[in-house]
């Protein structure tokens, strides 16, 4: 069995029909049933059960699929890294970003696309729940999370702490302009942002159970444009990462640093510690690692 009939069986398990997988594959349908009844033969069971015209995956099957998938993307990831040996890095840079990054990400992946124009791109956001769970099903090789997260299966590389700000349409007469503490926020007002899984929402509320404080949360919000938008009308008042008003520093704030001790937000690239990374992985991690000692929170 060969690396080009994993790929006949991904076209028939993906497509559920040989004539779709066949158009799929721009080949005639009887070379491919062909190629499939020789499969089966070798491994010694069915892959598939025909119902009419559909093709569904028996149990082998399911497992088969998964072998299949992960041959060929290893077998492509060998042909691309061998060819950036004569042509330079190519390939694709599959990466996974948090719904508040740090800006550190957006402006490697500028460079990153300046030295390395031959490689293409595959960048999903989520919420770190979800990107760690598409890094173990190795649908992502890398992932810049809000930690913490459980990082037993992943190598991880600490990005710069951020700083928490409270924002909010009107000023807070008895602060100090430079900043603020969470006990003075106990009984303001607060919509916060929020995903599903452990998002700022969450991560926020910690930091006020670490200085023993109730906050009044009026409600949680997962999109920040309409989040900063209801904080300028005054509905509510705010906490958020320095990264947000580095991205939406045109909002008309009233802005003050929340001062406790342990008020930070912490982010990190991750990769899956046993998983090989491409060509276009390794480069970015290292351009990453060459970037951090010029940051500051």
């Amino acid at each position: 069995m060969d690396i080009k009939q994993c790929r006949y069986f991904i076209a028939i398990a993906e497509e559920r029909q040989i004539t779709a997988a066949a158009r799929r594959l721009h080949m005639a349908q009887p070379p491919l049933s062909q190629q499939l009844k020789l499969m089966e033969d070798e491994l010694g069971v069915a892959l598939f059960e025909r119902k009419g015209r559909s093709m569904e995956l028996t149990q082998a099957g399911r497992s088969f699929y998964d072998y299949a998938v992960t041959m060929t993307k290893y077998m492509e990831e060998a042909v691309m890294e061998m060819q950036s040996f004569r042509y330079g890095i190519r390939g694709k840079l599959s990466l996974g970003i948090n719904t508040i990054s740090d800006r550190l990400i957006p402006q490697a992946l500028q460079q990153f696309r300046t030295t390395h124009p031959q490689v293409t791109y595959k960048i999903q956001q989520n919420e770190s729940a979800q990107l760690c769970q598409l890094l173990g099903e190795g649908k992502i090789e890398l992932a810049c999370v809000r930690m913490p997260v459980k990082t037993e299966q992943y190598e991880v590389l600490h990005l710069p702490q951020e700083a928490l700000f409270y924002i909010s349409s009107t000023p807070l007469g008895s602060a100090d302009e430079s900043g603020i503490y969470f006990q003075k926020l106990a009984d303001i007002p607060l919509l916060l942002p929020s995903t599903e899984g452990l998002g700022m929402f969450e991560l926020i509320l910690q930091k006020f159970r670490e200085h023993h404080v109730n906050p009044s949360i009026t409600g949680e919000c997962s999109d920040i444009n309409m989040l900063l938008e209801l904080v300028r009308l005054g509905f509510a008042s705010s906490i958020v990462p320095h990264t947000v008003l580095q991205l939406y520093h045109e909002h008309p704030f009233h802005v003050y640093r929340i001062q406790d001790t342990q008020s930070t937000v912490d982010s990190a690239l991750v990769w899956h510690r046993n998983r090989h990374l491409s060509k276009p992985a390794q480069h970015f991690v290292q351009l990453v690692q060459e970037l951090l000692p010029s940051r500051s929170v």
